[in-house]
């Protein structure tokens, strides 16, 4: 069963963290805070968190062992263009303990609908045509990752536009649909986004910052704010 479906199956929001860098204490720090997965990132130049990052084979030993640390959904952005997304490496990722990918759509090689022992998640950008989010079941897609703000307006704050946004695609792509933190999301977001019926958030370095100690209070502060929304208290 796949470890991704599981968790986003779960009642209540799931809280995933997208590691600034691929780094093993970024990793403890964050499921230390109570972080349900996480998600690393490879042959890609990451906007948010300004790292870039190489080929799989600089990260095997690191994917593994953050793979021993717990048993919640271990996800990959595997490139930042279709050119730098290899076969050879997609089809080693599930033996180092990856198990869903996370790529733009217009990123998306068509051979990754057939990769073998991982689930597939695709993300939006804000030029996606959001309708057609509907047809994603259809390729096999397990979940949709809602990547709707422009670039310029990173670490701005959420407002009802993006709101209805999320909301709709809830409504309309039939897969569970994660929240980036593209936005300055904060833990008083969370019962809005609650409400939009997205089944996750996805906190990065718009949120946590780049370090070790940004990660614990980011993550400490949204676990307590999930737990206290999906126990009714909010």
């Amino acid at each position: 069963m796949s470890r991704l479906r599981t968790a986003l199956g779960k009642e209540g929001l799931q809280l995933l963290v997208s590691l600034p860098s691929n780094d093993v204490e970024l990793a403890k720090a964050a499921l230390a805070e109570g972080a349900d997965g996480l998600k690393v990132h490879m042959n890609v130049s990451h906007r948010a968190s300004g790292n870039s990052f190489g080929p799989l084979g600089h990260y095997e030993a690191t994917f593994q062992e953050i793979r021993s640390l717990y048993e919640g959904p271990f996800g990959i952005v595997p490139g930042g263009a279709m050119a730098e997304v290899k076969r050879d490496e997609i089809e080693k990722l599930p033996a180092l303990g990856v198990d869903f990918f996370s790529i733009y759509a217009h990123h998306m090689s068509t051979f990754l609908l057939g990769a073998k022992g991982l689930s597939k998640t695709f993300a939006t950008d804000p030029a996606f045509d959001l309708k057609l989010v509907e047809g994603a079941k259809a390729f096999g897609m397990d979940a949709l990752e809602a990547s709707i703000i422009p670039g310029d307006e990173y670490g701005s704050p959420l407002h009802f536009g993006d709101l209805m946004k999320y909301r709709f695609l809830v409504q309309h792509a039939r897969v569970p649909v994660i929240v980036p933190s593209q936005r300055k999301l904060t833990p008083e977001d969370v019962p809005a986004l609650s409400e939009c019926g997205v089944k996750a958030l996805l906190i990065g370095a718009v949120v946590t910052g780049r370090s070790k100690e940004g990660i614990q209070r980011a993550v400490s502060a949204f676990r307590e704010a999930i737990d206290r929304t999906s126990g009714g208290s909010l």
